[in-house]
């Protein structure tokens, strides 16, 4: 990865974008703050990583699993209050 001063980066910024196409992603810093600057295809790539909620419950090893999920009748319990 490229590091990348804000300076620099700002009056370069068609290298910058060019490079996080073809080299990978660049790193940006300012006082010691850092951006990264990614190919809209690496984006994707990692947003997609993660599966949504459904997919997660469906890729369970639970999946077809009996489970016994009936509440149980017992009263609540006394409190002392005073």
């Amino acid at each position: 990865m490229t590091t990348w001063q804000v300076q620099e980066a700002k009056a370069r910024l068609s290298e910058v974008r060019k490079k996080a196409v073809t080299d990978g992603s660049q790193s940006i810093t300012v006082r010691g703050c850092t951006a990264v600057v990614l190919s809209q295809e690496e984006f994707e790539r990692l947003q997609g990583a993660q599966p949504g909620f459904v997919e997660l419950m469906r890729s369970s090893p639970l999946v077809g699993e009996r489970l016994d999920l009936r509440r149980e009748d017992s009263p609540t319990r006394e409190v002392d209050v005073a």
